[in-house]
């Protein structure tokens, strides 16, 4: 997939102009993008605890979403680090930005890749054998919840300020599934998608729309992600589907997305010690749903998922850093 491709080669310049280790790291003034998905909140904090204890960086945390955090890393090198980038985010400004090595890649945050597309309940799967495309759940509005209470059957669609916003109101009007009689649903925020899918569990009821891997919502709701019946177009992906309002939106299917850390050019150049941190950085999907659902299970946020990842899965995050940085984080846990 030309995607991993070209994200890869970029994560590779990373290593090119990151240098040897210098002997004194400043990073007094360093900020961290915490975007408003659980898997990116969780590891901007992860980074910034190690920043705190293993290198005495000073950091701020600014809370946004994908198209603030780039349209700001791109244009102002702010904030530094935006830990959890899904490549087919990928800008015509971000990717200016990289060739101009204002922006670099660390390594990839999610060694599996991230996996997005159009979910429903397993349970409907059961009663129903063989629905397994979004073609054939569309032929059956009957099956799914409305969004509001009296109207028609939703597909659930991301916030505001997700990339995966204009892809799904792409391929809503790509499939006719208004004419099929579903509605678009955008919902509020990222615990408003959520709470739309624990509702239907609850009730046992029918769910349509957007979701992603790895969560710990799905590791606690079973769902099935629909086939579209189509191979992945990248020209029609960059040309149309992920752009709004796009006139005439064919029909495609999500990639599976290779998820990044973005990472500021005046950082690279200037912290080539920390660089070693970022191009090493990565955890499996696995790793990211238990902890996940731990927060879940404990409604913690953030900061306390982080330092649960570090009090118990030391063998994940020591590999990242030198032995004596990283004995200066466990001192802290």
């Amino acid at each position: 997939m030309k995607p991993y491709v070209v994200a890869l080669s970029l994560a590779s310049a990373v290593a090119l102009f990151s240098g040897p280790a210098a002997a004194d790291v400043d990073c007094r003034d360093l900020t961290i993008a915490e975007l408003n998905w659980p898997s990116a909140g969780l590891a901007a904090w992860v980074d910034k605890l190690i920043m705190e204890a293993g290198y005495g960086c000073t950091v701020t945390l600014v809370e946004g979403d994908t198209n603030s955090a780039v349209a700001s890393i791109a244009k102002d090198g702010k904030p530094e680090i935006v830990p959890e980038f899904w490549f087919e985010s990928m800008s015509p400004a971000l990717e200016e930005a990289v060739a101009d090595k204002r922006v670099a890649f660390g390594a990839a945050l999610l060694n599996e890749g991230g996996v997005q597309g159009w979910w429903m309940p397993k349970y409907i799967l059961d009663a129903n054998p063989g629905m397994t495309t979004v073609q054939q759940a569309l032929q059956h509005p009957e099956l799914f919840m409305p969004a509001e209470e009296g109207g028609k059957p939703a597909v659930f669609n991301c916030p505001e300020g997700w990339a995966c916003r204009a892809s799904t109101q792409n391929l809503f009007r790509a499939l006719d599934a208004e004419a099929a009689g579903f509605a678009l649903h955008d919902v509020k925020d990222a615990a408003a998608l959520d709470e739309s899918i624990i509702e239907a569990f609850e009730n046992k009821e029918g769910w349509l729309g957007y979701y992603w891997a790895p969560t710990a919502l799905l590791g606690n709701h079973p769902m099935v992600k629909l086939s579209f019946g189509v191979e992945f177009s990248k020209e029609e992906w960059d040309n149309c589907t992920i752009v709004p309002d796009c006139p005439n939106p064919k029909l495609n299917t999500y990639p599976v997305s290779a998820v990044y850390t973005l990472i500021s050019g005046d950082f690279v150049d200037e912290n080539p010690e920390l660089m070693n941190y970022f191009n090493t950085r990565s955890w499996s999907n696995g790793t990211v749903s238990e902890v996940l659902a731990w927060m879940d299970e404990e409604e913690a946020g953030n900061e306390a998922g982080a330092r649960h990842f570090l009090a118990n899965y030391p063998d994940v995050w020591k590999a990242w850093l030198p032995e004596d940085i990283a004995e200066k984080v466990a001192d802290t846990i």
